[in-house]
């Protein structure tokens, strides 16, 4: 079956480059003696999980009870929820805990607490990792050094939990204006970490896993000394905000969206049948970052993108696409193929992904965990 014949708009990945990706990541922190943990929130998908996982990746990183959920329920033995939970999913964890690895995070006290008390009550015993604010400044501790020490070792004497260690996520990067200030961001990452730790060990707590992740930071990570683990979710497919970044070239994006062209109101104008709810609205971030929502691809190639054609503004299922140079070429019901600003939310958006091989369809895959936001 050829692409032509899908409906659109279509989340389409290209399979080569997918594997391609994952093979470079894994050998990468094989190399290293660096365990992969892929945040798997990107694709969502048990097929792509698999791969990871055959890959040699250690198990996945998610970011809510459900996708753990999807995944356990489809053999995936080792998860890590990457994300500050509420006790009142217990009953859930307790549920994966029966079936498989799962480890959680913390980064206040007081639910610390509330989970040592259930764990004790059910007769658990629930790993967690302390999870450290870095400078991203979303969730985790972030204390002075001392006090970081004591809330540190205040949860290695929680009954019911098993202290792994500590868990990071610098977002930071995405903000980035040169690969040095990423390559900065992942060694004070990685140092600040490693503070934490020795201060944890000097006051009688052992710490066995520092965790790190981000797709920017991944390769820098991977330098630093005393890190256990990454946890790099967009590798995958990567996108154009991963191009802006300089974290990857448009030859490695696995995944596109093809698109068909509804309307051509004026020589200047042209409207696409993929809006905000196949795009998203977020915009690509990074110092090169491309202007618009996402970028078209000259006709015919997978790796030129169309400098002529702007996706200026999205409505829920158009996209309006300026046209410069009053190109004639493209008129109604021909098709795109469109690289995204942030690969990550597309999926989400879409039920189904399509593997390709150039124009030639290969199979097409359920977004398992699709929907999977609680």
């Amino acid at each position: 079956m050829d692409i032509a014949d899908l409906p659109t708009p279509a989340v389409l990945v290209d399979k080569s480059r997918l594997l391609a990706n994952i093979e470079k990541m894994q050998r990468a922190a094989t190399a290293a003696g660096i365990r992969l943990r892929p945040h798997a929130k990107t694709h969502k998908s048990v097929a792509i999980a698999q791969c990871q996982i055959a890959a040699g990746a250690v198990g996945i990183t998610v970011a809510t009870v459900g996708e753990a959920e999807v995944f356990a329920d489809h053999g995936i033995q080792n998860i890590r929820i990457a994300y500050p939970l509420p006790v009142s999913v217990v009953e859930r964890i307790i549920a994966l805990m029966s079936k498989i690895q799962v480890s959680i995070v913390v980064d206040n006290a007081t639910i610390a607490q509330h989970w040592s008390d259930l764990m004790v009550n059910a007769k658990r015993q629930l790993d967690v990792l302390v999870k450290v604010d870095v400078g991203f400044h979303r969730c985790g501790i972030n204390l002075r050094l001392h006090e970081a020490v004591n809330f540190i070792s205040d949860i290695a004497q929680l009954p019911g939990l098993q202290l792994c260690g500590l868990l990071s996520h610098a977002g930071q990067s995405y903000d980035a204006s040169t690969i040095q200030d990423i390559q900065d961001i992942a060694r004070q990452e990685a140092s600040t970490l490693r503070e934490l730790a020795v201060g944890a060990k000097t006051a009688g707590t052992s710490i066995q896993e520092i965790s790190v992740g981000s797709t920017p930071t991944a390769r820098f990570s991977l330098e630093e000394n005393q890190i256990t683990e990454v946890r790099p979710g967009n590798y995958v497919f990567l996108d154009l905000t991963q191009v802006a970044l300089q974290s990857a070239a448009i030859s490695s994006c696995a995944l596109t969206v093809l698109s068909t062209i509804v309307s051509r109101p004026s020589p200047e104008r042209l409207v696409i049948d993929a809006g905000s709810k196949t795009l998203s609205s977020d915009h690509a971030r990074g110092t090169k970052a491309n202007a618009g929502f996402g970028a078209i691809l000259e006709t015919n190639s997978e790796t030129t993108i169309n400098q002529n054609l702007l996706i200026e503004r999205l409505s829920e299922e158009h996209a309006v696409v300026s046209v410069n140079g009053c190109d004639n070429s493209l008129g109604v019901g021909q098709r795109v193929r469109l690289i995204p600003n942030h690969a990550c939310v597309v999926t989400n958006l879409a039920d189904y992904v399509h593997f390709v091989d150039q124009e030639s369809l290969i199979e097409t895959i359920r977004v398992d965990a699709r929907g999977k936001n609680y």
